[in-house]
Order: structure tokens, then C-alpha cells, then sequence
């Protein structure tokens, strides 16, 4: 089997993007305790259409951070000790996403994250999931590549100077502009 698909797919990406761009989606990231059905998040950003970050906190989880999930974004128990609350932080998220188009890089994961932060609480999840596209598939219909690419993978396929740091401000931007890369076709 090829590493690669055909130009139809490509075509089909790029179209797509165009469409979501029209919403003037905003592009959202997360980062987090792990992994696990027991993961939290620690950090959120929001950034609009137009680049501008409307939203990025670290949140304070009900666990401590694991070393494992340090080494790979940096945030550690101290940097959250004061940090605001899931409980405290979501109402403004919740503002912010009411009625707009979300694309963020692995949606899957991060919904899940946000679904899993709810549960932690007691917080019924009422946010439509229909309203979040994944620009990492997107992303691999758009490269052609049969498997998914990282975030980090695709900025630097795309040329694109921004660092992929594994804090979420800094990846919400990144995958803000993979996904603007992808319109330019």
C-alpha cells in the first residue's frame, strides 16, 4: 500500500477548509494531566480566526500533574497553585465557544479531555461535539499521508515558523495557521 493518497483528496481538503474558514472558526488546545480516562486539564487557550487569543489559562487539576505529562508540556503543581478551577475556568470557555465553529489539532482528544474535566466535577456536558472539526484528518486528506501527522509534523511540512512547545497558546496559534496553510492549498 502507498505512503500517499491521491490529489482528489487534497482538493477535497482544501475545499473543506474554505467552507469551515467562512465561519470564522476560532481554534482551541489543551494540555493535560495525561492520557487516562482520569486525566484533566491544565492548561486551555482559545485564539479567533483572526489570530487574536481570546482565552489562555492554566487550570488548576484535582490531582497532581505526573512527571510524565511535565516532561512533555512543562507545567508543574506550582505553576497551577493558584491557577483558576475546571469549575471556574468553564463558564468563560463555555461564552467564548457558544454558537462558533471550533477547529483544534486531534479533536477527539481534547473533547474528551473537556468531557473528562466535566465528570471530575459533576458538570453535565451540554457543548454540541458537532461544532469541532479535527484539522489533523483534515490535515492528512490535505498531505495526502495515509497516517496521521503530528501537529509539530505538519508545521514543518507547511514551513510554518511557529513552534509546536506543547503549551497550548503556542499550539492554538500553530494549528490555527496549518489550518490557513491548508486554504492557500
Amino acid at each position: 500500500m502507498s505512503a500517499l493518497r491521491g490529489a482528489g483528496f487534497r482538493q477535497t481538503a482544501v475545499e473543506k477548509a474554505r467552507q469551515l474558514w467562512e465561519a470564522q472558526p476560532l481554534f482551541l488546545d489543551t494540555e493535560t494531566t495525561g492520557l487516562g480516562e482520569t486525566a484533566e486539564i491544565v492548561e486551555i487557550s482559545i485564539v479567533d480566526h483572526d489570530g487574536s487569543v481570546l482565552l489562555d489559562t492554566l487550570v488548576r487539576p484535582r490531582r497532581s500533574i505526573p512527571l510524565d505529562a511535565i516532561r512533555v508540556h512543562g507545567i508543574n503543581d506550582d505553576m497551577v497553585s493558584q491557577a483558576p478551577t475546571w469549575m471556574h475556568v468553564w463558564p468563560q470557555v463555555e461564552a467564548i465557544l457558544s454558537g462558533r465553529t471550533v477547529g483544534v489539532y486531534n479533536a477527539e482528544f481534547d473533547l474528551r479531555m473537556m468531557k473528562q474535566s466535566h465528570q471530575q466535577i459533576g458538570l453535565p456536558w451540554r457543548t454540541p461535539s458537532s461544532r469541532f472539526f479535527c484539522i489533523m484528518k483534515l490535515y492528512s486528506d490535505f498531505s495526502g499521508a495515509v497516517k496521521w501527522q503530528s501537529l509539530d509534523a505538519a508545521g514543518r511540512q507547511l514551513r510554518i515558523p511557529l513552534p509546536n512547545s506543547h503549551r497550548a497558546r503556542d499550539d492554538s496559534l500553530l494549528a490555527r495557521a496549518v489550518f490557513e496553510a491548508m486554504i492557500r492549498g
